[in-house]
């Protein structure tokens, strides 16, 4: 009767993997394997030992962890360097003394600091002494109402935003992210900052938002000096 289910249901790979994993001292009963084994080296066709091609398999883990240290530490560098970045951008922000400029400064040094290829801002609801000034014209209601509805910074491909019009090269801004600007998370936008690339990735839809959305809130609460 066993040798007929022997027949039946012949021993697996699986099976011979499951009591070896079941029986780890096997091999210290029968350690002259380990020299016997012989398996095909992955840089080549030629036959290794097992202990050698463990070897392999350990330089390799190792090789792959030293690639994953040195991209963890050149994330690390950027971070600093972005880190470094805002707050220049923030500085400027807080010693500028003439409210005035403030719209114009924020994207200036946005472009330079973090080397955008174009910005543009515009703000609105502004205070009379303010509304002749260029980036409280030219927006229509439909935009006001699109940077009202963006919750969280929108990147991607320009579909013809009105928005992208109030950049100096328009047909260049093949991607680009809007950054509306609001009092709180509750209140209805009062402007929008427009980044734009002409590299299709640079503000590709996947690109985190953190750091739009940090923006978006130090130049709503410097804005604040132009409102009513």
């Amino acid at each position: 009767m066993n040798k007929f289910q022997n027949h039946m249901n012949p021993i697996t790979e699986d099976d011979i993997a499951n009591y070896l994993a079941n029986t780890p001292d096997f091999f210290e009963r029968h350690a002259q394997l380990l020299a016997q084994v012989q398996l095909t080296s992955p840089h080549g066709s030629r036959a290794v030992s097992l202990q050698e091609r463990q070897a392999e398999m350990l330089r390799e883990k190792i090789k792959a962890l030293e690639h994953r240290l040195m991209d963890m530490v050149r994330h690390g560098t950027e971070n600093v360097v972005t880190a470094d970045r805002l707050q220049r951008w923030t500085q400027g922000l807080l010693t500028t003394r003439e409210p005035r400029s403030l719209p114009w400064q924020i994207a200036a040094d946005l472009q330079a600091l973090f080397l955008v290829p174009q910005v543009a801002i515009k703000v609105w609801d502004v205070e009379p002494s303010y509304q002749r000034e260029g980036y409280a014209q030219g927006v229509s209601d439909d935009t006001k109402a699109l940077a009202t509805s963006i919750t969280n910074p929108y990147c991607g491909l320009n579909s013809g935003f009105e928005a992208a019009t109030w950049l100096g090269d328009t047909p260049a801004a093949v991607s680009i992210a809007l950054i509306p600007l609001r009092a709180d998370a509750q209140a209805p936008a009062f402007g929008l900052l427009v980044l734009a690339s002409p590299d299709a990735q640079r503000f590709s839809p996947d690109v985190g938002t953190d750091f739009l959305e940090r923006i978006a809130e130090l130049a709503s609460a410097a804005l604040s000096r132009l409102r009513p």
